[in-house]
């Protein structure tokens, strides 16, 4: 049982640390191209864009969007860019997780485990989820 439960955990961690690689590459890219302009308009692009994108696992589902809550509404600007990181990695993970029929079993609860760290650690910006 533990092993059942331990492989898929595995796999996914390996896949979140490939996705950290990529989304750090992705957002270097696009900082250095863009212009003030754009710049300005950047944060409320990405918001709107992780709404429409589900997982499709209700657990994960419902974890994103109270930690995005969260993140936006209580955690200081100056650190809220690398918690929103956090939130893409994520659901780039579990996003892809999801799609193989090996692996979307033991999601949901990966998606619990990682909301119970998630609580302890967003204690101190007062957030409950």
């Amino acid at each position: 049982m533990k092993l059942r439960i331990f492989l898929p955990l595995c796999v996914m961690c390996g896949l979140m640390l490939v996705a950290c690689s990529r989304a750090d590459e992705t957002t270097n890219r696009a900082s250095s191209t863009s212009s003030p302009v754009a710049s300005s308009a950047t944060p409320a692009a990405p918001a709107t864009a992780t709404l429409g994108d589900q997982i499709g696992v209700p657990e994960c589902d419902d974890f994103i969007a109270a930690y995005d809550a969260c993140v936006t509404g209580k955690v200081p600007e100056v650190a809220r860019a690398q918690y929103k990181a956090s939130i893409e990695q994520w659901r780039t993970g579990w996003k892809r997780l999801a799609e193989n029929p090996q692996t979307k079993p033991t999601l949901a609860a990966a998606c619990k485990q990682t909301m119970e760290q998630a609580r302890a650690s967003m204690k101190s910006f007062n957030c409950t989820f």
